[in-house]
């Protein structure tokens, strides 16, 4: 067995417990993660980041701790430790991705978003309550809004367009296509209560686990629409996906023509990726929201 002193003695501090072992983690691409092996038998991990933003992991905790609270919902990795520079959560020990896994993933998926939040960019139970995140290492908004149209449009893609132009990370005719879209989201989407999003729901953030369940890590919590997490796992895939959204759209339908308006949720995560990678994910979000400049917003030709 192995120990690195340092990561060892920094989560003793934290859990109050001697760890035994530890072994680096490959695979994050902000945070240094390391497996822990505590004198009781429980397996933990362990990331930290020198330096990071103020609140960072106080966020990513706070949002796994949130989208724990549904009952029969998503499982979600606990926290045991959390500081300024480092989290600690259980360990999830890894195992295959079926699609019985993928269907269950489904169901309980609609029940963490049925679960919902007390406003649009709430995250906690108070009314109205909400504390800005992150996204990867961007600052994110969560300032609550009346509508979700307007939280979409002032939270989530006007700051990030932004913030990509500011880059150099989108064209201007891009940008152009996603500011002429801003004004309909409110037209386009049919509006319904604030659902409890992971915020950030990509592969990467679901872990399939030897249980036969899919666990979730690394949120960017929130009250949303529940349309943006189906969303972004359509954008950056999953496995067996089809019985996971059927097995959603089974438990709680969504309004029709929901899968087209995918796009329109898909635009938030393609302009970070644009502030974040550059590449051609500003030209893919401009494409995006021109799937929706036919007449009165319909899909183009």
């Amino acid at each position: 067995m192995t120990r690195a002193p340092l990561v060892a003695r920094r989560a003793e501090a934290l859990l109050g417990r001697p760890v035994v072992s530890t072994a680096p983690v490959a695979g994050g691409d902000i945070a240094t993660a390391h497996r822990l092996r505590l004198n009781d038998g429980t397996t933990a991990l362990m990331k930290t980041l020198p330096h990071p933003p103020a609140g960072f992991f106080e966020a990513e905790a706070r949002g796994l701790q949130w989208l724990r609270e549904v009952e029969d919902g998503v499982p979600v990795a606990e926290v045991l430790a959390v500081d300024t520079d480092c989290i600690v959560v259980r360990w999830i020990e890894p195992g295959r991705a079926t699609q019985e896994a993928a269907s269950d993933f489904g169901v309980r998926l609609a029940r963490t978003h049925a679960a919902g939040a007390s406003a649009y960019g709430a995250v906690g139970s108070s009314d109205g309550a909400h504390t800005d995140g992150f996204i990867g290492r961007l600052p994110m908004p969560n300032r609550t809004a009346p509508t979700w149209a307007e939280f979409y449009a002032t939270r989530r893609v006007l700051p990030y367009l932004k913030l990509a132009r500011d880059r150099g990370a989108i064209l201007e005719d891009d940008a152009a296509a996603v500011e002429g879209l801003v004004g309909r989201l409110g037209d386009l989407v049919p509006e319904e209560g604030p659902a409890r999003l992971h915020g950030d729901l990509w592969n990467g953030n679901c872990l399939w686990g030897f249980d036969g369940q899919v666990h979730l890590i690394d949120p960017a919590a929130h009250g949303g629409h529940r349309e943006t997490d189906l969303a972004m796992l359509a954008l950056f895939g999953l496995p067996h996906l089809a019985r996971t959204t059927a097995a959603y759209v089974e438990t709680t339908p969504l309004a029709d023509g929901w899968e087209e308006r995918q796009s329109i949720h898909q635009i938030f995560p393609l302009l970070v990726h644009a502030c974040m990678f550059g590449g051609g994910y500003g030209a893919r979000a401009g494409a995006a929201a021109r799937r929706f400049s036919g007449p009165g917003g319909t899909l183009a030709p």
